[in-house]
Order: structure tokens, then sequence, then C-alpha cells
């Protein structure tokens, strides 16, 4: 009883969350966290967090309904930089950041700080959408923030999971590593892709024979992120890695176009409920343990003669390097794609320092980073207890708080001030076309459905009006003997038919432009929503 208390109230203070944040104009995040300070604070039960749980139950939705709807052409033209960020600037983080903690605080064995630095290095990018509100990030970069969390993620865990082995063992094979890494990868995207194509497979099959049921499709969705997690893991793969591959796969099958409008628009609302509650409750937990943690590991750093005081000094040091290292790694990377764009003789524009900035303060820490630390074992393998563990744990959770707290203040005013291209005017374009292309494709499908069948002339002239003209006020009718009504029947019945057609033939041709990557999934997203809306009203009527 007191588990389902615990949910409910998790759910509720996500609920309130959202109109308190924007009541008092405050990032969605802080007021979260807020939330489950207050939380702790009450009469019920403290959360008691298991890190295996944790991961299991809410990260493989969030990193799947991230994978499946980033935009891919955005993806694969900003490949090159979002693969550095994402690989290259946690690695680079993970030794700058690790061998600055163990040198800072000496007392940390140089494994747990390869630990806590890898923690530290994936970020967040609802995180970021959130404290940006006001002053919103420009598209491009927001698209490549979210390619790198999208993979960092993985990277990061796979290198905490290599300094927990390093510090429980106290051994480290560099070879083994490397070669550990690589099936982690392998072995992990492989099952996301294969496991999501097959079940999405096994989906069309039964499908064809017993026709679509909207709601089992959407259960199965929301149920193949945590089976590939699962699989991944049980073969010695990223199960994160898995999740993410998967979701990046779920998108090409979506682009299909193969599931009806009704089954669509349903799995579109459930997942996006599920990615609010998720998210959500990560940060009220996230708050609720905070005070706990605080106070273990003050007496832990008062136990060694020093206090709060030493505390805030760590994170602001901590906080001053990261930014450092990412800076000089975002600084580097842009200018090395530039000049490889040069020498390829494509356009190379000049990259101002706002954007350098904005990308290395938008590197906020969030969920990932909570879930990781809290994953550090208690004991060591001879039973010791494990080195500094709490003051790892609540060094990485100030460290999401100041640098939520740091985007919230700073960029802002950095963003409003920086202009990439006018992608507003971009995407309108781009909608535009897409949506003159498609209506175009209705058009021809509804000429050669009225060509197809000779039928009655003028009744077929008058559906094809009436289908044409989607919104025209009906007119009163002539008469009520049975001839008429049934002429009328029939004539509705043949618009139907006719505007069913069109927007067939429209979708498809939006897909058509997604899967050429001639337009952003976010265009194509909206376009198809919109038809969908108009074919669920077709066929409630």
């Amino acid at each position: 009883m007191q588990t389902v208390a615990l949910v409910l109230a998790l759910l509720l203070a996500v609920t309130l969350s959202r109109s308190l944040a924007r009541l008092t104009r405050c990032p969605l995040p802080l007021v979260q966290i807020g939330l489950g300070v207050l939380f702790a604070l009450g009469p019920l039960p403290s959360v008691e967090l298991e890190p295996e749980i944790f991961f299991l139950v809410l990260l493989p939705p969030l990193l799947f309904i991230d994978g499946w709807r980033i935009p891919k052409r955005d993806l694969f033209r900003d490949g090159r930089l979002i693969v550095a960020l994402a690989i290259g600037l946690v690695i680079f983080t993970v030794v700058g950041m690790g061998y600055f903690i163990h040198w800072m605080i000496p007392a940390m064995p140089l494994a747990v700080a390869f630990a806590l630095a890898a923690v530290l290095s994936p970020t967040d990018p609802v995180a970021v959408a959130s404290v940006a509100s006001s002053a919103p990030i420009p598209r491009r970069l927001m698209h490549i923030l979210e390619g790198e969390s999208l993979f960092n993620d993985a990277s990061g865990l796979v290198c905490l999971r290599f300094a927990i082995l390093a510090a429980t063992t106290g051994s480290f094979s560099l070879s083994e590593a490397a070669a550990s890494f690589v099936w982690l990868a392998v072995g992990g995207i492989a099952v996301g892709v294969l496991g999501t194509f097959a079940v999405t497979q096994l989906q069309r099959v039964l499908t064809a024979h017993i026709g679509e049921d909207g709601g089992t499709l959407t259960l199965l969705s929301l149920l193949i992120p945590f089976g590939v997690y699962l699989l991944a893991e049980a073969i010695g793969g990223s199960g994160i890695l898995a999740v993410a591959a998967g979701g990046v796969a779920m998108s090409f099958v979506e682009a299909g176009g193969r599931a009806q409008a009704l089954t669509r628009m349903r799995r579109t609302a459930v997942w996006d409920t599920v990615e609010l509650a998720a998210n959500g409750a990560i940060f009220v937990i996230l708050g609720e343990q905070l005070p706990r943690i605080v106070q273990d590991a003050t007496a832990t750093i008062g136990a060694d003669g020093s206090g709060a005081l030493t505390l805030v000094l760590y994170v602001v040091a901590i906080n001053l390097v990261l930014v450092l290292l990412r800076f000089l790694w975002v600084w580097a990377t842009v200018h090395v794609v530039r000049i490889r764009l040069r020498f390829m003789k494509m356009e190379a524009r000049t990259v101002s320092p706002q954007l350098v900035l904005a990308t290395t303060l938008a590197g906020v820490k969030g969920t990932v980073t909570l879930a990781g630390i809290l994953t550090l074992p208690v004991v060591l393998a001879d039973g010791s207890p494990f080195p500094a563990r709490n003051l790892a744990i609540v060094l990485a959770m100030s460290v999401i708080l100041s640098t939520l707290l740091i985007a919230t203040v700073l960029l802002p005013p950095i963003l409003s001030h920086l202009r990439l291209e006018a992608e507003a005017d971009d995407d309108e374009r781009l909608a535009f076309e897409a949506s003159g292309a498609a209506a175009r494709q209705a058009i021809e499908a509804k000429h050669d459905l009225l060509l197809k069948d000779g039928g009655d002339a003028e009744l077929l002239a008058e559906a094809a009006a009436r289908a044409l003209h989607r919104y025209e006020r009906r007119e009163g009718g002539a008469g009520t003997d049975d001839a008429t009504v049934a002429r009328a029947r029939h004539i509705r019945r043949a618009a139907r038919e006719l505007q069913l057609a069109g927007l067939e033939a429209e979708r498809r041709s939006l897909f058509t432009l997604l899967r050429r990557r001639q337009v952003d999934d976010g265009v194509v997203r909206r376009l198809v929503r919109q038809v969908d809306l108009l074919e669920a009203r077709l066929r409630e009527d």
C-alpha cells in the first residue's frame, strides 16, 4: 500500500509542477526538484531508490522516444559533430575530470574519481529545453544537443562500468576495456535494431491476418524498449544503446506509414504522457533524495575536519573545469569540421563565439547522471565500504543543480543574441512545399478513383465536388422521398471514399519525402497529424 501511495504522490507532484512552473516562470526541472524536497519533508516514507530498477523503469522509454523523434535529416547532416560530442567529449571529460577530481580530493581514489567523471559527462536536453524556454534554443543547435545526449548516455555509462570494475577489483586492462566497449556497442545496437524490426514485422503479419488493434499496437510499442534493454543486458551488451538504437529504428518503421491514423494518434498521446511522467518523476526523485544525501556527505566531510564550505568549493571547482573542458572540445571540434569542409570545397560558415558558448553552457546534467551515480556499490569486493561513495553522490547531485541554475541565468541572454539561420522561415517553406506536393498527389488519387469507376456520372461529379471542397456547407435536402434520401446517401459515401483516397495519397507523399530526407521529421509529423485528424473525423461520420 505504501508503494502505491508513493507512486500516486510522485505523479501528483509531476502534475502540479507544470502549473507551478507556468505561474512562477521557473524552469520545470527546478520546480520538480523543489517539490521533491518538500516530498522528503512530508509524512510519506522516503523513496528507497534501487538503481537497477531505476534504470529499467524510467530510462528505456525516455531514450526510446528520444531516438524515435530525433530528426534524422539533421542527425545525418551533423553526424560528425554529434559523434565527436557523444563519444570524444565523454572520453575527454572522463580523463581530464577524473585526474582533476583525484588531485583536488586525494581521499577519493582515482577509479572513484573516474566513476564520478563518467556520470558527469552525459547531458540532458530536456532540462536544456526547459531552462531555455524564455529564449528558445535554435532548432539546429537543439537537434545537435539531442543527438549528443542520445548517444553520450551510453558512452558515459560504459565508462562508469569500467571505473566501478577498477574500483572494486583494483585492476584495469586497457585492451580488455576496449574489447568490452566494442562488444557493448555492437551488441547493444544490434539487439536494439534487430529486436525492433522483428517485433514490428511480427506486428505486420498479425495485423494482416486478424486486423489492426490500435490499443494492442500501442501497448506493444511501450514494451519494445524494455524488451530490447533486458535482452541486450542479458547478452552483455549495452541496454542503453539498444534502447536508443531501437528508437531510431522505430522512426524508420513509422516512415512506412502502415499504421492506421487512429492508431498513430492514440500512440502519440500515450507516449507523450509516458514521457511527461517519466521525466518529471526523475527530477522529483532527485529532490526527494537530496536532503538525506547532503546530510550524509556533510557528515563524511566533517569527519575529515572540513565542512560544508569545502563541499561548496568542490562543486564550484568541478563546474568550472567541466565548462572549460566542454568549451575547449566544442571549439576544437567545430573548427576541425569547418576546416574539413573547406578542404572538401564545401560551404563552411563562420562560427560565432556565442554559438560555442551556448553549446558549452547547454551541457546540463540530469537523469543519467542521477541514475548512474546511484549505481555505485556500497561495498568493495573484500567487503570494505566503497570509498567516498556519499561524497561522490552529493557532488554529482550538486552539479546537476548548479548546471541547471547556470543555464537558467546565462543561456537566455546568450541565445537572445544568437542567430544561426532563418530556421522558422525555412521550416515554413519546407512545410509549404511538402503540403503542396501532398495536395497534388491527393488530387491525382481522387481523379484516378473517378476514372476507375464509370458509374453514375452525375452522382460522381457531385461527390467529387464535395470531396474537393472539404468544408463546404451542407445544404438542406430538396426532398424527403426514399429516392432522394438514397441518392444523398450514395453521394456522401462516394465523397467519403474520394476524401479518404486523397488523404491516403497525401500521407504517402509525406512519408516518401521523409524517407528521402527531403523534409524534416518534425514538419512531416505535424502535417501527418493534420491528415490523421481529418481521416479520423471522416471515419466517425
